[in-house]
C-alpha cells in the first residue's frame, strides 16, 4: 500500500508520520506539504502514486481538491484532525498518529 502524509510544510508532522510507518513491512510511505514553503512540495506525481493519502487537518484536504481536484477521484483520503503543536518525532505525536491511522489502516504493534 501506498500511503501519502500531507501537511503544511513538510516539516514536524508528515515528515514523522513517513518515519513511523516507513518500518512497516507492506507500506510504502512518501510525505509532502501544501504550502510553496513546504520541504517538499505535493505535486501531481504523489497524488498519482498514492493509494491512500493522510491530511493533518482539514484545510489540507480543501489545498488538495483546490489544486489537484480531478486527480482525487477514486483516492482514498482521511483527515487525522492533528493540530500543528509538535515538533519532528514527539513521542506524543507519533502516539496519537498511530491511533488515528490504525481507525483507517492497520497499524503493527
Amino acid at each position: 500500500m501506498k500511503i501519502l502524509f500531507i501537511c503544511s510544510k513538510n516539516k514536524w508532522r508528515s515528515p514523522t508520520a513517513e518515519k513511523v510507518f516507513h518500518q512497516f513491512n507492506g507500506y510504502d510511505v512518501r510525505s509532502a506539504g501544501t504550502e510553496a514553503t513546504a520541504r517538499v512540495k505535493v505535486t501531481n506525481g504523489h497524488i498519482g502514486w498514492a493509494d491512500v493519502i493522510f491530511v493533518m487537518e482539514k484545510k489540507h484536504l480543501r489545498r488538495l481538491k483546490d489544486r489537484f481536484g480531478p486527480l482525487l477521484h477514486n483516492k482514498k483520503i482521511w483527515n487525522l484532525d492533528i493540530p500543528d503543536d509538535y515538533g519532528y518525532m514527539d513521542e506524543e505525536l507519533v502516539e496519537i498518529l498511530k491511533a488515528r491511522v490504525g481507525e483507517y489502516i492497520i497499524v503493527p504493534e
